[in-house]
């Protein structure tokens, strides 16, 4: 395995100030409760390749950090769209046109009638728009298609052009927007109150909470399907290592882990780039908080400078640990998935996907910090790979492999 090691800008930090009950709001646990795949599920069957994505069992990892095991949920295949993004865009288009027909046609309408000639025809004069890394934009644009409007997709100037051909290729219209993520979000909120759009906006800065909180809780499938396959396997997860960007999917897996599992629930640990570390930021002053910009972290899709409001209330209520890793980890990580040791199964990261992995590695080198948390050799940890290679030069300039070659080479 390649030489692990942890720089000094690197940061772990526990949550004292967990509540002992009452963790999450009432209306937070409502929308992440134990039904909450189920509602999302009945919208997502009208997707295109919906099922259940794998997850992994790396043993020969486990037994070499020492651990009982390690499993990884893998959302490089979701969908077909390539990241767990695929979950809450999509799912908040399809809610969305189909509320505003029901106001149309003052009626209820199921989801199933989404291709009907009454909702087809009232879709095609809705415009539903977002800012994204990458990822997002993708899912809302294969949502509109599949919901018959338009998207309009606004992208900074650090998405590649292969992440943006991936967006237009499902009919939609991208926008480039100078500067970094925060600003695409500020453009995309300006221009769809302008033209009056649907924003399906993943993160919220303290106004509308509705649809962020609908993308969320697209998520709580990913981890409802993780715990069903890891209850097949007779294991539960002891950790948690969930990364973030603004914070809406590890907030939401945190809250449906709380919601389901209580007191029971596994330790939950936030991971983030060094460089882009605001949720943590925002924990550490108890309110949302928007950080100093710096150079860009490898970790694209998590390059975010203002957390997510929602997810930041969740995260103070429900995350045991918030921590940063480097570029250099979580370059680590993906070159260890994809070349893997013994049985463990080969995996396509992408920079961000590998965050999970890369705060593991961290965790690993630092005694201390696993022993806050009490991360052992009785522990059974679950990461998720949130995004397969969505470049794939960028990827093979990273790893030195194609995403193709992954597989063809185990480590020694």
């Amino acid at each position: 395995m390649s030489v692990l090691y942890v720089t000094s800008r690197m940061e772990f930090v526990r949550n004292t100030t967990l509540p002992s009950s009452q963790q999450l709001t009432e209306a937070d646990q409502e929308m992440f409760g134990i039904t909450a795949p189920d509602l999302v599920r009945s919208y997502l069957l009208l997707c295109p390749r919906h099922t259940a994505t794998p997850l992994c069992s790396l043993g020969n990892l486990a037994a070499s950090l020492d651990y009982s095991g390690i499993f990884v949920k893998d959302e490089g295949q979701r969908l077909g769209l390539g990241s767990f993004k695929a979950l809450g865009g999509a799912y908040a288009v399809i809610r969305i046109v189909v509320t505003l027909a029901e106001n149309k046609l003052r009626r209820s309408v199921h989801p199933s009638e989404l291709r009907s000639e009454a909702v087809s025809n009232f879709a095609r004069d809705i415009t539903v728009a977002c800012a994204t890394d990458g990822n997002h934009g993708r899912s809302v644009a294969a949502g509109a298609a599949l919901a018959n409007c338009r998207a309009i997709i606004f992208v900074h100037e650090g998405v590649s052009d292969k992440r943006v051909a991936a967006i237009e290729a499902f009919g939609a219209r991208t926008v480039r927007v100078s500067g970094r993520y925060d600003d695409s979000v500020n453009e995309a909120r300006r221009v769809s109150q302008e033209n009056g759009w649907q924003l399906v906006s993943d993160t919220s800065q303290g106004d509308d909470e509705h649809t962020p909180l609908t993308i969320m809780q697209g998520y709580t499938v990913l981890m409802a399907e993780a715990l069903e396959q890891l209850s097949a396997l007779g294991r539960k997860p002891s950790h948690v290592i969930l990364q973030a960007g603004v914070g809406g999917f590890a907030a939401a897996s945190a809250a449906y882990l709380t919601a389901c599992l209580g007191s029971r629930r596994p330790t939950i640990i936030v991971v983030e780039p060094e460089r882009a570390n605001c949720i943590l930021e925002g924990f550490r002053a108890g309110r949302p908080v928007r950080i100093e910009t710096t150079e860009p972290t490898v970790m694209s899709m998590l390059e975010c400078y203002e957390p997510s409001h929602i997810a930041l209330r969740i995260l103070k209520r429900c995350a045991d640990a918030f921590m940063t890793i480097s570029d250099d980890l979580a370059v680590t990580a993906m070159r260890r998935f994809a070349a893997p040791s013994g049985e463990d199964a080969a995996i396509v990261s992408g920079e961000s996907g590998a965050a999970g992995l890369g705060g593991l590695l961290a965790l690993t080198q630092n005694p201390a910090w696993r022993q806050q948390i009490r991360l052992g050799p009785s522990s059974n940890v679950l990461i998720v790979n949130t995004e397969t290679a969505t470049d794939a030069d960028r990827y093979a300039h990273l790893v030195g492999l194609q995403p193709d070659q992954v597989g063809l080479v185990r480590e020694r």
